[in-house]
C-alpha cells in the first residue's frame, strides 16, 4: 500500500497514525490535508481532520520493506562453506542473478541438512526482481517454526546469500504449503475479531509481539475501518500493534 487515507481527532494525529500504518518516515511521504477539522466545544461540534499520506517512490525502500531482518531462531553451524552447487535438480533459469539463485538454492540444501530434513525439494520461480523459493518436505512443521519464525531466519539467510553473490537488487521469498498466504489470511480474519472486540468493550486490545510484515498486514487489514485505530507500541523485537476504538 503507497497511499492511505486517514482520519483522527487532529490532523497531527491522521499524520502520525498514517505514517505509522505505512511504516516510513515522514520524510519519505507527501502529506495532503483534505480536512482541517474542527475541535468543537464541551464535545459538540466536533469535526474530525482527515489526511491523504502518500509514500514517495524508492528503489531502496522498497527493498527495506520487502526484505525484513528477523531475529535468528536457528542453530547454524556457522562454518558452512558457501561452494557452487554440483546438483542439476533443481531448474535454475539463464539470465542476471544465475549463479546468487544458484548459491542460495545450494545454501538452502546444505542448511537443511543440519536440521536433519533429508527429503528437501526446492521449486523456484523468478518474477522481476523477486525470486521465490518453495521447499517441500515431510517435515515442513520443523521448516515453518512457531508462527513462522524458523521460515523468515531461513528467508533472512537465504537473502544474505543472494545478496553476497547477486550482481542486482534481488529479493528472495521463501514459502512452504503456502503458509504465507494462509498466514496472512489468517492475521487478516484475527483484525477483524479484535476491530470487532475493541467496538464492542469500548477498550483497547493488545496484539503479541509481531514482525513488521505481519503488523503492516494488520495495519492494511483494518485501514478502511472509520471506527477504530491502529498503532504500534514497544521496539523490535518485541514491537506489537494495539487496536483502539475511536469513540
Amino acid at each position: 500500500m503507497n497511499q492511505i487515507t486517514q482520519t483522527a481527532p487532529t490532523k497531527e494525529e491522521a499524520i502520525t497514525v498514517a505514517i505509522e500504518k505505512l511504516g516510513v518516515s515522514k520524510e519519505e511521504v507527501t502529506i495532503t490535508v483534505l480536512d482541517e477539522g474542527k475541535k468543537g466545544f464541551l464535545g459538540f461540534g466536533a469535526k474530525p481532520a482527515v489526511v491523504q499520506v502518500t509514500v514517495l517512490i524508492n528503489e531502496e525502500k522498497i527493498e527495506e520493506e520487502v526484505y525484513q531482518p528477523v531475529e535468528e531462531t536457528l542453530e547454524i553451524n556457522d562454518e558452512i562453506e558457501i561452494s557452487p552447487s554440483t546438483s542439476d535438480e533443481v531448474d535454475i533459469p539463464e539470465g542476471t542473478n544465475h549463479l546468487a539463485i544458484e548459491e542460495t538454492i545450494n545454501y538452502m540444501n546444505k542448511i537443511v541438512k543440519e536440521m536433519k530434513i533429508d527429503d528437501l525439494e526446492i521449486n523456484q520461480t523468478k518474477d522481476g526482481k523477486y525470486v521465490h523459493l518453495q521447499l517441500n518436505s515431510k517435515k515442513a512443521a520443523l521448516l515453518i517454526g512457531k508462527r513462522g519464525q524458523t521460515l523468515n531466519a531461513l528467508e533472512s539467510l537465504a537473502q544474505l546469500v543472494a545478496n553476497k553473490f547477486s550482481n542486482s537488487f534481488v529479493i528472495i521469498k521463501l514459502d512452504v504449503g503456502n503458509y504465507r498466504e494462509k498466514r496472512q489470511e489468517s492475521l487478516e480474519q484475527l483484525a477483524e475479531r479484535m476491530a470487532d472486540k475493541a467496538v464492542r468493550t469500548g477498550n483497547k486490545v493488545e496484539f503479541e509481539p509481531m514482525t513488521s510484515f505481519e503488523r503492516k498486514i494488520i495495519h492494511n487489514a483494518l485501514s478502511v475501518r472509520v471506527d477504530i485505530e491502529t498503532y504500534s507500541v514497544g521496539t523490535d523485537p518485541n514491537r506489537y500493534l494495539v487496536i483502539e476504538p475511536i469513540k
